[in-house]
């Protein structure tokens, strides 16, 4: 008797904040992924509260998802450590409110780790304006080393799959406005020698 081995879940965490624009097309982008053992997390960075029965009802196309209601703002890189913490999956990924995802980005990129037994993964990926035209491509390396991240920051955070194992107490986001992901990017890098990507 053939018994079908489970898919390993991927938690795909959100932060929201105002980007009632291009929410919804974000949400569908996860719902037509091909690879379908995921939840999703959303945590709502925002003390106005007039778009969240927006976001709810949005949410409502999934099969499984949580969303958390931060009592004030925080900013993007702590709440992301919010949805780490309520995170089932033994993969996390991210999603920003404004990004896209091609249908087969996590099937290859859960295979390709799985194959390679990495830990992390990051992609290419092509930059759109606000029309969702494509104005820019950037592809990266099949491996990056701490020097290389150091001169420029190269990993997209809508990119990256990572085994949650290693998202230990001191590899959280920091609570910088911006550039909170580079800085967590570089303190894995820095103990784990090298990143893997995958065009």
């Amino acid at each position: 008797m053939n018994t079908k081995i489970p898919q390993p879940q991927v938690s795909i965490i959100i932060s929201y904040f105002k980007k009632k624009v291009f929410f919804e097309e974000t949400i569908n982008s996860i719902i037509n992924q091909t690879y379908k053992s995921f939840e999703v997390i959303v945590i709502y960075d925002d003390t106005d509260k007039s778009e969240l029965s927006f976001v709810k009802k949005t949410l409502n196309k999934l099969p499984r998802y949580k969303i958390i209601i931060n009592k004030k703002n925080i900013g993007v890189g702590l709440s992301r450590n919010k949805g780490i913490h309520f995170a089932k999956g033994k993969f996390i990924s991210f999603c920003d409110a404004d990004d896209l995802w091609h249908k087969n980005k996590l099937k290859v990129q859960i295979s390709f780790m799985l194959k390679k037994k990495l830990n992390f993964c990051h992609t290419s990926y092509k930059i759109i304006n606000h029309y969702g035209k494509i104005i820019g491509y950037f592809k990266i390396k099949n491996k990056l080393n701490y020097s290389e991240l150091l001169k420029s920051c190269d990993i997209a955070t809508s990119s990256v799959v990572i085994n949650k194992k290693i998202l230990k107490q001191k590899f959280v986001f920091s609570n910088f406005k911006t550039k909170e992901d580079y800085c967590l990017w570089l303190k894995i890098i820095k103990k784990h020698k090298e990143l893997y990507g995958i065009n």
